[in-house]
């Protein structure tokens, strides 16, 4: 049965970085475009970043451009969330999340094939 397991989620201080990583088993990784969302108290789950599962292209909520990286590892189904510079309002649980040879519209839609159970970040300010 496919899982996906994120780790590296913590306690840190406005101004820190932290790195998520989400491992992904009983799928063909390669064939799935990645996507990290959040959800915070009391709100909607929102779209993060994605990488793409042919080209590896990233894409970014306006809200962490040039703050988040995504990135992928295929030959150790992983894919990663580095945080820098958090604030505050990066407070949420954080989700991993797999699309079988999806565009990044179709994640951006929360089209979804196979989520994480996710992992709580806290950034206190």
């Amino acid at each position: 049965q496919v899982q996906l397991v994120e780790s590296g989620g913590g306690l840190v201080q406005a101004g820190d970085s932290l790195s998520l990583s989400c491992a992904a088993s009983g799928l063909t990784f390669s064939r799935y475009s990645m996507g990290w969302f959040r959800q915070a108290p009391g709100k909607e789950r929102e779209f993060v970043a994605a990488i793409t599962w042919n080209d590896g292209s990233t894409y970014y909520a306006d809200s962490v451009k040039c703050l988040f990286t995504v990135s992928r590892d295929n030959a150790k189904n992983t894919v990663y969330l580095q945080m820098n510079n958090l604030k505050h309002e990066d407070t949420a649980i954080y989700y991993c999340a797999a699309a079988s040879r999806a565009f990044v519209a179709t994640i951006r839609r929360r089209i979804i094939d196979y989520w994480g159970e996710g992992t709580q970040v806290t950034v206190s300010s």
